[in-house]
Formats: C-alpha cells, sequence, structure tokens
C-alpha cells in the first residue's frame, strides 16, 4: 500500500462519529437560550417585584442573576429555579404578564420553554 493510501485509511479509520450530527447543547447554551427567549418576548412582560420589563431588560437583568450566581448553577433547571423564578430580595416569584393579563410565573414558564428545547433537540437525535 502506498503512503497516500495508508493516510487515507488513517483519517477514515480516525475520523470523529458522526460528522454532521449535531451536539446536545450544553447546559450553559440551554441557559442562553432561555435567556434569549425572555429577550424576545413579544406582546408580554416579565415582572419583577410588581414592576413590569421589557424583554431585553430582563434578559440583561437574568444575565446578571446567572452571572452572580454561576457557583451554584450547574444546569437550566438549577438556572430556573434559583436565578430566574423568585426575587431573592422579596421572595415573590417572578411573572410574564401577558397582554391579554393572563399571567404565570416565570418558573413555570421557563421550565415549559426549556422542556420544548430539550424536545428539538431530541427529535433531530432521532432523525
Amino acid at each position: 500500500m502506498c503512503h497516500s493510501a495508508w493516510i487515507s485509511l488513517f483519517t477514515a479509520l480516525n475520523a470523529p462519529v458522526g460528522l454532521g450530527e449535531e451536539k446536545a447543547p450544553t447546559e450553559a447554551q440551554k441557559i442562553e437560550s432561555l435567556i434569549k427567549h425572555v429577550e424576545r418576548l413579544k406582546d408580554a412582560t416579565f415582572v419583577r417585584n410588581d414592576v413590569e420589563y421589557d424583554g431585553k431588560s430582563a434578559a440583561k437583568f437574568l444575565r446578571r442573576k446567572w452571572d452572580s450566581n454561576k457557583a451554584e448553577i450547574k444546569s437550566a433547571r438549577d438556572f430556573i429555579e434559583k436565578a430566574a423564578s423568585v426575587s431573592s430580595t422579596s421572595g415573590k416569584p417572578y411573572l410574564i404578564r401577558f397582554k391579554s393579563g393572563r399571567e404565570t410565573t416565570s418558573g413555570d414558564y421557563l421550565r415549559a420553554e426549556l422542556k420544548k428545547l430539550e424536545q428539538q433537540t431530541d427529535e433531530k437525535k432521532d432523525k
């Protein structure tokens, strides 16, 4: 076998398995995805301590809170529970208030979004 054939064989045998497959998002990527979702909220506001914030302001706040609690936050679920659900000052839950007047806790809202994100990842793996 000539030198170039050996190199080709070696390269083929040592190529990473699953080239072209998407890797599952890291926990940090999931957290960032959740924050970006809040940032893009249309027809809804983020309510913290009875004050409404637009998506952009809420996203900045959530990023700062994540950053200041990174040692305790190891997963997207940790982020939701420890940084994005309840005010550490007042103990009041954060809310998502829709234009229609309907409200939901941000914890419930973000858990539902995380579930969708993880289902999309699972569906991509199954293809």
